[in-house]
């Protein structure tokens, strides 16, 4: 991989005029309580955190058997959900997003306010989950209450949005992105009946479905397998595209029966697409990414942040950051350059990339390509 192709992703995004096109983006939505854990506490203003997973791991294995305090700090509260930081960070880029989730009832949530003001449209279905993610420099850990994501099911999405309106933001959205099947217990059946009711249905040429299942772990295998195999049905109408996270493609895999060595990500990749007769798989871990589309594959090591601001929605801004790639015609490495870019960007500024700015940030990039601290 050269700088080269980072320069060519920096030009083919500056030559992309997000205004043209049209997105639909759900079905999740959550309010993100982001924590720090403290470690020691100097007075009531200061205090230093816990800085790795496995610090806090060993704090609460001392406790066994005792007791511990162990005190949160709330540092930000902002939307949450892999929906709405996707789409968040679509409009960011200048794109046309329609939402549909669970944002809140009768209205959306004031962490939402201004995502639902920026959005074409915006249909909430029931109240947000939330998530306290405790961050670390080596991950997070997210605590989730999903108790009202059992009311996402497609006769709610009917009765709100209107079985017309669904149907005309169907077949008029040029990237169509439908995440977190994993907390949402009714997704699956959602797809059966998007599959049935919009099969006839014309889109854009080239329309994208995008789907990522978030952490699968929690669902039976069957599930998973049922899900993921259900996907090439919709490729009669779309480009169907499945992201995951290193993690997640092994708990796939598992479920398919597939063997999988956890450091071949562009094999596995590949695997995964041929295994699901999909359009597209990509794999993104925290350092680097694969790809395996019908062009071929490709593998890139990303611009890893040693010292992030804020990682929680940093799986969503690359899934924005490649859609946009599959919607500005980029090739595989282009893609996951595309990818780790808008990434990239999110964790160091605590915020999404405008288009000029994920151009800038590749172009930053690709200047200092072979400089390890960037």
């Amino acid at each position: 991989m050269s700088s080269s192709i980072i320069a060519a992703t920096a030009q083919k995004i500056k030559a992309f005029n997000p205004s043209k096109f049209n997105t639909l983006v759900g079905l999740d939505g959550f309010v993100d309580n982001i924590i720090d854990v403290v470690d020691k506490r100097a007075d009531a203003a200061n205090y230093t955190r816990v800085e790795t997973i496995a610090a806090l791991g060993e704090r609460i294995s001392r406790a066994a058997g005792l007791s511990s305090n162990i005190e949160l700090v709330v540092r930000q509260q902002k939307l949450g959900g892999n929906g709405p930081i996707m789409a968040n960070a679509l409009i960011e880029n200048g794109l046309n997003v329609s939402y549909i989730g669970c944002l809140g009832s009768p209205t959306p949530h004031a962490v939402f306010s201004d995502m639902a003001a920026r959005c074409k449209a915006c249909y909430t279905l029931c109240e947000p989950g939330v998530t306290d993610a405790l961050e670390f420099r080596d991950g997070k850990v997210m605590l989730g209450k999903h108790q009202t994501l059992k009311e996402v099911t497609y006769d709610r999405m009917k009765q709100v949005v209107g079985e017309e309106r669904l149907e005309q933001l169907w077949n008029t959205s040029n990237l169509i992105a439908l995440t977190n099947w994993t907390m949402l217990p009714y997704q699956t059946d959602i797809w059966i009946n998007l599959l049935k009711d919009l099969k006839d249905v014309t889109t854009p040429k080239g329309a994208i479905l995008f789907i990522d299942l978030a952490d699968p772990e929690k669902r039976p295998a069957d599930e998973i397998a049922r899900a993921c195999k259900m996907l090439k049905s919709f490729r009669c109408s779309h480009r169907v595209v499945l992201g995951v996270n290193q993690k997640e493609s092994m708990e796939v895999s598992a479920a398919l029966g597939l063997k999988f060595n956890a450091d071949e990500i562009e094999a596995n990749a590949a695997t995964l697409r041929s295994a699901l007769e999909l359009d597209a798989v990509v794999i993104h871990p925290t350092k680097n990414a694969a790809c395996a589309t019908e062009k071929g594959s490709a593998k890139l090591d990303g611009p890893f942040c040693a010292n992030p601001k804020l990682t929680t929605g940093a799986g969503d801004n690359f899934n924005s950051g490649f859609c946009i790639g599959l919607m500005a015609g980029l090739e595989p490495a282009e893609l996951l350059a595309a990818g780790t870019a808008s990434s990239g960007f999110y964790v160091r500024n605590a915020k999404s990339a405008k288009n000029t700015e994920l151009a800038a940030f590749l172009e930053q990039w690709s200047g200092r390509f072979w400089d390890a601290s960037f």
